[in-house]
C-alpha cells in the first residue's frame, strides 16, 4: 500500500479508483467491511482501492474540548487498512481552511477531476464539507453528472447495535477490554517505548518494562491479562499489565503502564513493542502490605497463564 501525505497539495495520485473516505479510527468490523467491499470492487473494475483519511481528527481541530481519544495512532491506523489489501491511503491535514471547503467543491474538483474516482463508498451516514452540508444524497447527484457513481454503505452492527469507534472507546474506558476486542476484530494494542522506572517490581520480585505510549487512549485502571510484542526479538511475550497509580506503594502517583513478562528476564529499556490486552483480572486496589500484594501478584500470574493455557497458549 502507498501512503500519500496531503493529498490536496499532491499532483502524482492514484487516479480512476473506488474510494471510500472515512476517520477509521480503529479499523473495526464495520470498517473492515467496508474496507474489505471496497477491494472487492476495485478487483471487479481493475482498478485501485483507494482510502481517504484525516489526520487531526477534524473535532481536534473544529471542537478541541469535545475530540475523542484516538483508538490508534496513525501509524497503526495505516496497518490496519493495508491489512485489508488497500492499494492507496491519502492523509488529508485537517485544517480549519479545509474544513472550510465547499461540499461541491470536494466532490467535482478533489474526487472527480484530481482522482477521477470512478466509485465512491461511504457510509449512509456520512457528511462532509463547510458546515457538514454535504451529504451522501448530494454526492451522489453531483457525482451523477460528473460520471462517478457513489454506493451508500448501512452501519455494521454486532446484534445488539451499530460496531462504532465511539462504542469501543466507551468499553475500553470501561476497562472491558474482551468486548472491545469482540467490536475491533483483534486485541486493543498500544504501541511505545519501555522506559526506565523506580525497579519497584524488582524489589519485590516481579521485574516490570515500564511502557512510555505513543496511544491516547488507555483502558481502565486495572490489572490485564496482555502480551508484548518486542521488536528486537521478533516475538511475542505472555505478561500481566497494571495500569493505574500503584496505591499500595504511593500515596499520589502518576499514572504508570507497567508489565511483568512471565520466564522473560533481558534488558529491553529503550526497546520498541506493542502491548496488546486480552482481557481484565481485576481492579487495581490498595493492599494493607506489600507482602499481601506480592501474594496478590503471584495470582496475577497464575490467572494469566491458566487465561492463555484455556486457549491453548499466547
Amino acid at each position: 500500500m502507498i501512503v500519500v501525505q496531503d493529498p490536496l497539495r499532491r499532483t502524482d495520485l492514484p487516479k480512476g479508483g473506488v474510494v471510500t473516505i472515512g476517520n477509521f479510527d480503529g479499523v473495526h468490523l464495520g470498517h473492515q467491511e467496508m474496507l474489505r467491499g471496497v477491494v472487492a470492487r476495485a478487483r471487479e473494475l481493475d482498478a485501485p482501492a483507494i482510502v481517504l483519511t484525516f489526520t487531526p481528527h477534524p473535532l481536534r481541530v473544529l471542537h478541541p474540548q469535545r475530540a475523542p481519544k484516538l483508538i490508534q495512532t496513525l501509524r497503526q491506523r495505516e496497518e490496519s487498512i493495508a491489512e485489508q489489501g488497500v492499494d492507496a491511503l491519502l492523509v488529508v491535514p485537517f485544517t480549519r481552511a479545509f474544513a472550510s471547503l465547499p461540499a461541491e467543491e470536494f466532490v467535482r474538483d478533489f474526487l472527480g477531476r484530481r482522482l477521477a474516482a470512478r466509485e465512491v463508498h461511504v457510509g449512509s451516514n456520512f457528511v462532509f464539507g463547510c458546515g457538514k452540508r454535504g451529504n451522501v444524497g448530494m454526492m451522489a447527484e453531483i457525482g451523477a453528472a460528473i460520471g462517478l457513481t457513489v454506493v451508500p454503505l448501512p452501519l455494521v452492527g454486532d446484534g445488539a447495535d451499530a460496531v462504532s469507534s465511539t462504542r469501543i472507546r466507551s468499553l475500553l474506558e470501561q476497562g472491558d477490554v474482551a468486548r472491545a476486542n469482540a467490536l475491533l476484530g483483534r486485541p486493543y494494542a498500544m504501541d511505545g517505548t519501555i522506559a526506565k522506572g523506580d525497579r519497584m517490581g524488582r524489589r519485590i520480585g516481579f521485574p516490570t518494562i515500564n511502557l512510555k505510549p505513543e496511544n491516547e487512549l488507555y483502558p481502565r485502571d486495572g490489572v490485564y491479562v496482555t502480551t508484548v510484542l518486542i521488536r528486537s526479538f521478533e516475538r511475542t511475550f505472555t505478561c500481566v499489565t497494571n495500569i493505574g497509580r500503584r496505591p499500595t506503594v504511593y500515596e499520589e502517583y502518576a499514572t504508570t503502564i507497567e508489565s511483568y513478562i512471565l520466564d522473560f528476564s533481558s534488558d529491553v529499556y529503550g526497546e520498541s513493542v506493542r502491548l496488546a490486552f486480552h482481557d481484565r483480572l481485576r481492579e487495581e486496589r490498595v493492599f494493607p502490605s506489600m507482602l499481601e500484594l506480592t501474594a496478590q501478584i503471584r495470582s496475577d500470574v497464575e490467572a494469566t497463564r491458566a487465561w492463555f493455557g484455556a486457549r491453548g497458549g499466547a
